[in-house]
């Protein structure tokens, strides 16, 4: 039989939790209700009266030809950057998986990324990808101009995207080997024993069990590329060359933190959280029936 706790004061819970809901209001709620109230008005960046003005604030983003090309970057970053960093981290999970020698040294090199802030991941790899004294210029002392992010857009974007993954990869790799350090070594052997080579055993027996890690770290990565590219776009690119590499997220930035507009970046915040939140049921809806939950009915039923 469950014990329930039980509180000789009824005020006492509230009053515990009261802090954290204070915190969650003023930092949360507070600001999501204003900025949804600003997108339908139009706000005075230094004070006055705000004036209502419905859709329009949406209409002008939805039609607007540089909004276009961010909500294209945003796309194109975030299903890159999943890919990258769920593929590779899946890769170096599967190696550090094997107990090799050296293995904590490897797990411990892999780790380490993870605690590297943002912008010093960003001028590390701009560093890296100077068209002049990095990596790249030894290739355009061979064949000059065929590397240049500062005029290249898809150059640029590249870049953005690589530095991106990066800082993604180490995260996807603890859980990927959490994962498979879960899964019982006599499975494996005995699908060995059958005959089962190593691909075959990964994707017919290691990857279905791993597979709610998987779909977590998708969702994650997901949800997470559509906004943490600020830090790395900023640093690096500032949206340029010619907007090639203005995703949503740092639109919002430069309209409503740069050009004062509270108007439009509140109604762009908007946009981005009902796109957020579309693609995340989607992947709920269509994703997670391919997923296999050992133990339980769910994952045969979605099968």
């Amino acid at each position: 039989m469950i014990k329930r706790v039980v509180f000789e004061d009824r005020w006492l819970p509230y009053l515990l939790i009261g802090p954290q809901l204070l915190i969650i209001f003023l930092f949360f709620y507070w600001p999501t209700g204003q900025a949804l109230f600003w997108s339908f008005t139009l706000e005075p960046p230094f004070g006055g009266d705000a004036v209502w003005v419905g859709l329009r604030n949406l209409t002008e983003i939805v039609t607007s030809p540089v909004y276009h090309i961010a909500i294209r970057n945003t796309l194109i970053m975030s299903v890159a950057t999943t890919v990258i960093s769920l593929g590779l981290g899946l890769i170096f999970a599967v190696f550090a998986d094997r107990g090799l020698r050296g293995m904590i040294f490897y797990k411990t090199a892999i780790m380490w990324p993870y605690a590297v802030a943002a912008p010093v991941a960003a001028i590390a790899w701009q560093f890296i990808f100077q068209p002049q004294i990095g990596i790249f210029g030894i290739v355009n002392q061979w064949y000059p101009g065929l590397w240049n992010p500062a005029l290249n857009g898809a150059h640029a974007l590249t870049m953005v995207i690589i530095a991106s993954s990066w800082t993604s990869i180490t995260f996807n790799f603890v859980f990927f080997l959490a994962g498979l350090q879960a899964i019982p070594n006599n499975l494996v052997e005995a699908a060995a024993m059958d005959g089962a080579g190593p691909m075959r055993r990964f994707f017919d027996l290691v990857f279905p069990l791993i597979s709610p890690t998987f779909f977590l770290l998708l969702v994650l990565n997901v949800t997470t590329s559509f906004t943490e590219g600020f830090g790395i776009i900023n640093v690096m690119t500032q949206g340029g060359p010619g907007n090639a590499t203005q995703t949503m997220v740092y639109k919002i930035y430069q309209d409503g933190f740069i050009g004062l507009d509270l108007s439009s970046s509140s109604a762009q915040s908007l946009l981005l959280m009902i796109l957020i939140i579309a693609v995340t049921l989607l992947q709920f809806r269509f994703v997670e029936r391919k997923v296999h939950y050992a133990g339980s009915d769910k994952g045969e039923a979605s099968e």
